[in-house]
């Protein structure tokens, strides 16, 4: 018998900063998105629906007039105090017409558990409404309190729901379905999230319309998520019978990479560490989760002026964004258990 320790049942009735950190920074993390996460109460606060992620137009929101945002502005979060991350790329930019770089056109947020609450296997379930809207892109993830393997993806992460805010005849995907996904690898460029990525759609509606419950289930033997009770399950990916560095058959010409997990002896490394819960509301990406293949699509990934394309073309994607809490992530409930007894 598997026992299982509650070590958070968290209703949003305000947002208790002893349990939820709110990271403040400017590089779009993992996805490479355009958003800037604040502080500021427009963009995180609580309703009785529960926490709201609002996505909010920096220059509807700041002092910044659009001029300023596509050139010659300065922002330093360092030197105000209100950067989380120790990197000057996650917390300076300077906007330049000239190459293109402009000032985060948008403001989100993102709260985690880093500090406060974290879980080595158990399990965890959220209640959460998803937002309407182009290029929105809301996120449950898991990920390692240290990187105790290296830098992402080789310490890992799990998305255990991760959708895009497109109407459903978006040729990737659109808000009708989520995926759930493991990532790991040597190095962003080998992270084989493909092999450990599963989805989910549903049929006559959409995940905006409505409150769903996701959920996943974390040992050392395998990692499972569902949707609205564990017998729909969606992702499952087994450890016993190899280990994902086997699974990864991570190659270079022919040359074997070197194994950064070997020193745990573990089949599931890197996912045999501690791993704190994130939840965030991105917007835009530029790590192929929007294929630049598909349709009315106004930035390239790996354009230099990404950023820029995707800010020009804000009077397309910006009506399609839903009304007041509709374009925002509301998270009514999350719920943590550490495997093991209290």
């Amino acid at each position: 018998m598997t026992f299982y320790c509650l070590v958070l049942n968290e209703n949003f009735r305000t947002i208790d900063p002893d349990i939820w950190q709110k990271e403040i920074q400017i590089d779009g993390f993992e996805v490479g998105s355009f958003d800037w996460t604040t502080n500021d109460e427009t963009n995180a606060y609580t309703s009785p629906s529960g926490l709201v992620i609002m996505p909010t137009l920096t220059n509807l929101t700041t002092t910044l007039s659009n001029p300023q945002i596509i050139d010659g502005y300065n922002l330093n979060l360092t030197t105000i105090g209100l950067c989380t991350s120790s990197r000057n790329t996650s917390c300076a930019i300077s906007s330049n017409s000239t190459t293109g770089k402009i000032i985060n056109p948008v403001r989100s947020a993102r709260l985690s558990t880093r500090s406060s609450k974290q879980i080595r296997y158990g399990r965890v379930e959220i209640t959460v409404k998803m937002p309407k809207g182009d290029w929105i892109l809301p996120s449950v993830r898991l990920l390692p309190v240290n990187n105790t393997y290296g830098d992402w993806p080789r310490s890992g992460s799990i998305d255990i729901v991760q959708i895009r805010g497109n109407d459903k005849s978006y040729p990737a995907g659109g808000r009708d379905i989520f995926t759930s996904t493991l990532h790991w690898g040597v190095s962003r460029l080998a992270d084989r999230f493909w092999k450990t990525t599963r989805g989910r759609q549903v049929r006559h509606t959409d995940f905006t319309k409505g409150f769903h419950t996701f959920g996943i289930e974390w040992t050392k033997d395998y990692i499972f998520t569902y949707h609205n009770g564990r017998t729909y399950s969606v992702l499952w990916v087994g450890f016993v019978q190899q280990s994902l560095w086997e699974l990864g058959q991570f190659s270079n010409n022919g040359t074997l990479r070197a194994n950064p997990w070997a020193i745990s002896g573990n089949n599931n490394t890197p996912f045999d560490q501690p791993f704190y819960l994130s939840l965030s509301l991105q917007v835009g990406a530029t790590n192929g989760y929007f294929p630049d293949s598909r349709t009315h699509k106004p930035w390239i990934d790996a354009g230099p002026r990404a950023a820029a394309d995707f800010w020009s073309a804000v009077d397309t994607w910006y009506p399609t964004w839903g009304n007041g809490d509709e374009r925002a992530m509301v998270v009514k409930n999350v719920k943590m258990w550490q495997e093991g007894k209290c």
